[in-house]
């Protein structure tokens, strides 16, 4: 086989093929470097002493049904201008890899039609391979976003796996793409966006993210010309959570008869009016909940109001509602979402 066919065949260069064996239903091809590859993988000098030869078995691309591997001749050389004694370097293979580029990149495009379990049985490798391959081309593609024309993001955390194990997330809210995964749910998690945004900062116009002070802080200390935005999904998670404590508080003070009545109702105070279901009677259980008591029916009311503000579209009569709104449900006692004194809006 040639060096062009070799080279177009599994992406191999630098090396030249001495011989192929077919055994047990593998073809094996063998190659060994040419003078050219010969080189110190430290400094790149070619003045260097040939040591001990290593045969290394790499997983090629397969020829038809057959399993094909790749049987390459790798010498250890010592540099005589740095020093050094190491295996030159197989470029057609990434470092502690058993399969070549090529083969890499033919599993990939096989998982994009395939499950991975599928892949790897076609392939005759565990199923940890390739999810390795996949995670190491979503590595390449996703690890270092460009943050050259990002102008708005949102700042989250999430809990993944088990034993509570949070990491801050920020997006792109233009491109829905995830731009930064940081460890923790503090504001030092933060730190290395902070750096990776480096001159860019200025560009930042607006930050949507929770009521979180540390968030408050880091995001005005970093980036003092954006705009901080509340938005929708947690300030009515607030309001959720304050309603349902409120409930929680009248169910403990309540009668025996006023339970009965109370019991079932939590889910029933969150849930949109237009979401009630009349096969359960569930807006009968919620009217009679209300009924019971008009604190719970001023809160429940309060945040159905609440869920109007996002019905408008200009700046000014959204601000006229949202400060009548606070100036009410101040005055009921139930305190309205607090932003710490922060200028913030809400969008």
């Amino acid at each position: 086989m040639s060096t062009t066919l070799l080279y177009q065949s599994f992406g191999i260069r630098g090396f030249q093929q001495t011989r192929i064996e077919f055994s047990k239903g593998v073809t094996r091809f063998y190659v060994q470097p040419s003078e050219k590859a010969i080189y110190c993988p430290s400094c790149d000098s070619r003045n260097v002493i040939r040591r001990e030869l290593r045969q290394r078995e790499f997983r090629a691309s397969p020829i038809g049904l057959k399993r094909t591997v790749v049987v390459a001749s790798s010498p250890r050389v010592q540099c005589n201008d740095c020093g050094a004694v190491r295996q030159i370097q197989i470029e057609f293979a990434a470092a502690r890899r058993s399969y070549t580029k090529g083969w890499g990149k033919y599993a990939l495009q096989l998982t994009r039609s395939m499950t991975r379990k599928d892949v790897a049985d076609l392939l005759g490798v565990t199923w940890d391979v390739i999810k390795e391959i996949k995670k190491t081309d979503l590595q390449r593609r996703f690890a270092n976003p460009s943050l050259k024309d990002v102008r708005r993001i949102a700042i989250d955390e999430i809990c993944i796996g088990k034993g509570h194990r949070y990491v801050t997330l920020v997006m792109d809210l233009d491109s829905g793409a995830i731009i930064f995964v940081g460890e923790g749910k503090s504001a030092d998690s933060l730190v290395p966006f902070w750096k990776r945004l480096g001159r860019r900062r200025h560009r930042i116009e607006a930050v949507a993210m929770d009521m979180s002070s540390a968030y408050i802080l880091a995001v005005r200390g970093n980036l003092p010309n954006a705009d901080i935005v509340f938005d929708r999904f947690h300030v009515v998670k607030l309001m959720n959570e304050k309603l349902t404590t409120f409930r929680r508080q009248l169910f403990q003070k309540a009668t025996a008869a006023e339970k009965s009545v109370l019991k079932g109702s939590r889910w029933l105070l969150l849930k949109n009016p237009e979401n009630l279901r009349a096969d359960r009677n569930e807006e009968a259980h919620l009217a009679a909940a209300l009924e019971l008591n008009e604190p719970l029916a001023t809160a429940y009311y309060l945040k159905e109001e609440l869920r109007m503000f996002w019905r408008y579209t200009f700046r000014w009569p959204a601000q006229l509602f949202l400060r009548s709104w606070c100036e009410r449900a101040i005055a009921t006692g139930l305190a309205p979402p607090q932003n710490n004194g922060q200028d913030v809006d809400a969008a």
